[in-house]
């Protein structure tokens, strides 16, 4: 069955998380995507953390799923000659270089633009191509540092707080997938490609948007509040049974959910109750009606407190460690937790496709090794055996 993207062909060249992350989305809607990299090493994530000698990294395999693999050699004259038959058979190149970087080799977007018209040429740059910081590095915590997310995470009696989900990094991939998507959809009528740019910076500033709301309805900096949400009460994490690292819940009670939540645990008697009838009266009361909630979680396991408490409808959420992501059996009904065949590596389990199309089924496959299709996509450019060789020999693929 072909898939939303099928047709569409990538042309990535980008390395470490926020570029690959891209491409993968792209792949799992059915792109053709063709990675592009140095010959010999190929991207540096193949080694990052890597467990086995004989196999690449699981961080290369977590954003590199269903993709092809092309070593070329951008230096190399030959080596940039297969690149511009490539670029020429291509939707969209998608590339995170440094600034300048593909200017300077030839690939820059005008010069690109004149090669290929129809093709979308996405860039993931730290702090974009213009602007006072433009020519400054970035990495994840540099992004979320920058673009105001730790500033409003932590505790408040502690510092500004970096978060390991990748907002900076993943985020600005999911953000670059939605540009590529929108500048073909405009391709359609216009008939001429585009280039979407994507800042890191900016997509955490995005993402923070509320807090951005906070501090001009507060007049001031919006503050750490640790894992207390808004003046609701209950409204925060909550020690479970045994007492473990992560045996905690979140418990979000809202005004009509308030009367539920104590018929859940046992708590008829405080319905009506002056003291904790009203928000503010509970907010005012929090530390009396925490304790009161934790005194009654401590005593069950989160999974037991879910059941319980989501079963009558009050939102909570037991605080699930990586361990338990990769077993979760929701997660795994839903296809987020799958197992695929690695050649070298055996089994392994990784992340599904958080997006569900109906008509457009992903199966999760392998992220390839490197050059593992290197003539199968040299032949569709039109190179025969002997030329592939030569290729190879000269150190340009």
């Amino acid at each position: 069955m072909s898939q939303a993207l099928s047709g569409i062909r990538v042309v990535d060249i980008t390395n470490n998380q926020a570029g690959p992350s891209c491409g993968q989305m792209l792949a799992w809607l059915g792109a053709d995507v063709v990675k592009v990299e140095e010959p010999e090493r190929g991207d540096p994530a193949r080694h990052t953390h890597r467990d086995r000698a004989d196999s690449d990294s699981l961080f290369f395999l977590s954003f590199n799923a269903n993709k092809r693999s092309l070593p070329l050699n951008l230096k190399h004259p030959r080596g940039k000659e297969v690149f511009r038959a490539l670029l020429k058979t291509a939707d969209v190149l998608l590339e995170n270089f440094g600034p300048g970087v593909l200017d300077r080799l030839g690939f820059g977007y005008p010069a690109v633009k004149a090669l290929n018209p129809r093709l979308v040429y996405a860039s993931i740059k730290g702090f974009g191509s213009y602007g006072p910081y433009s020519d400054y590095k970035s990495y994840e915590p540099i992004a979320q540092a920058m673009g105001g997310g730790m500033s409003v995470t932590g505790f408040p009696d502690g510092p500004p707080t970096y978060v390991w989900p990748s907002i900076g990094d993943s985020g600005t991939g999911m953000h670059c997938v939605i540009g590529i998507l929108a500048g073909l959809m405009q391709r359609h009528e216009s008939g001429q490609g585009q280039q979407v740019e994507v800042s890191m910076q900016d997509v955490v500033v995005n993402l923070i948007r509320v807090s951005l709301r906070d501090h001009q309805r507060l007049g001031k900096p919006a503050a750490r509040t640790g894992n207390q949400l808004g003046t609701n009460v209950p409204g925060t994490t909550y020690r479970c049974h045994p007492g473990g690292p992560n045996d905690y819940v979140f418990i979000f009670t809202q005004q009509q959910m308030w009367h539920p939540f104590l018929r859940a645990i046992g708590r008829e008697d405080l319905i009506g109750d002056a003291r904790y009838e009203a928000p503010e009266a509970r907010w005012q009361r929090r530390d009396e009606v925490n304790g009161l909630v934790e005194a009654w979680t401590s005593e069950r396991s989160k999974h037991e407190v879910v059941k319980i408490l989501a079963g009558a409808g009050v939102p909570c959420g037991a605080c699930l460690d990586t361990g338990e992501v990769m077993t979760d059996p929701h997660l795994r009904a839903r296809d987020m937790i799958v197992e695929v065949e690695h050649p070298v590596r055996g089994r392994y389990v990784t992340v599904g496709n958080p997006i569900k199309l109906s008509a457009s089924k992903t199966v999760i496959a392998v992220a390839p090794v490197l050059g593992q299709h290197r003539g199968e996509i040299l032949k569709e450019l039109g190179y025969d055996e002997a030329e592939i060789r030569a290729l190879e020999a000269d150190g340009a693929t």
